[in-house]
């Protein structure tokens, strides 16, 4: 007899009660989606080798190039390779430059696309992309913020002289010291952010740059009552392209923690 020829009766009699009973499955969750947001300023000697390095360390995360205008052909090359290695995107701003700007308009990308965690690097190879993946395991296991930092144990800072390891130190003491951060590198760029944290923290209200706008958000991640861990880093020199770096983003950096420290001082009083 072949299972169509039982008759409806046959088949209630093959069952006992509680297997008439049919439980729904629970819902598989949708598996969590990564946003890196690299801001980019005539890095054609380098995009792309950090692409092609970003999509073997992180196969399944998206990948945003934020262009501040380069005449290079940075955004160009960043296409092209979108082609070849695919969930590549290039957002080229007009208006207002600058580093901090430029995160904040990748962020609003991530934030509005719906991705759980965001990632933001640099695109001059001074951040390993080997590293993403410790990041981006951080905020999958809690942390509400991951640093890559150079100065926990097993982070360095391979080829600095001893006067630019001593400064770096240094600032980074007056950060920690004046706001109260239990961050060993608060200035560091290389970092992933949990999403929920972006939106808690309010990026409409952040005008930071530079140094300033890595220190910026580490504070108000810490007053936000975020979980912020350490990873640690390699931090390389770029060997290709012109550093961006100036003496103006570092006074923007002093001033704020200055600022903000008095604002501090003023609330106690």
């Amino acid at each position: 007899m072949t299972l169509t020829e039982v008759s409806s009766t046959d088949r209630l009699s093959t069952y006992d009660e509680s297997m008439l009973s049919v439980t729904s499955p629970e819902p598989v969750p949708d598996p969590l989606r990564t946003l890196v947001v690299v801001p980019t300023f005539e890095e054609g000697a380098n995009i792309c080798r950090l692409l092609v390095g970003v999509r073997a360390a992180v196969p399944d995360a998206d990948v945003l190039i934020v262009d501040d205008g380069s005449l290079d052909g940075t955004p160009e090359l960043a296409e092209a390779l979108a082609a070849q290695l695919g969930r590549i995107s290039v957002l080229r701003r007009r208006g207002q430059r600058g580093l901090g700007p430029a995160y904040r308009a990748g962020f609003e990308v991530g934030l509005t696309e719906g991705f759980d965690f965001i990632v933001q690097m640099d695109a001059d190879l001074s951040h390993d992309p080997a590293d993403l993946p410790a990041l981006v395991n951080s905020v999958s296991c809690g942390a509400d913020l991951a640093i890559g930092s150079r100065y926990v144990t097993g982070g360095s800072t391979p080829g600095w002289p001893a006067r630019r390891r001593l400064l770096s130190r240094a600032g980074g003491l007056y950060a920690r010291t004046l706001l109260g951060l239990r961050v060993r590198d608060a200035t560091s760029g290389y970092r992933a952010y949990r999403s929920d944290l972006l939106r808690t923290i309010g990026l409409e209200s952040v005008t930071t740059d530079g140094f300033g706008f890595q220190i910026d958000m580490t504070d108000r991640a810490r007053r936000a009552g975020a979980v912020i861990e350490e990873t640690p880093i390699a931090f390389h020199d770029r060997t290709a392209g012109e550093s961006k770096m100036s003496g103006g983003i570092v006074s923007e950096a002093l001033l704020l923690v200055t600022q903000r420290a008095l604002g501090r001082l003023s609330r106690r009083c």
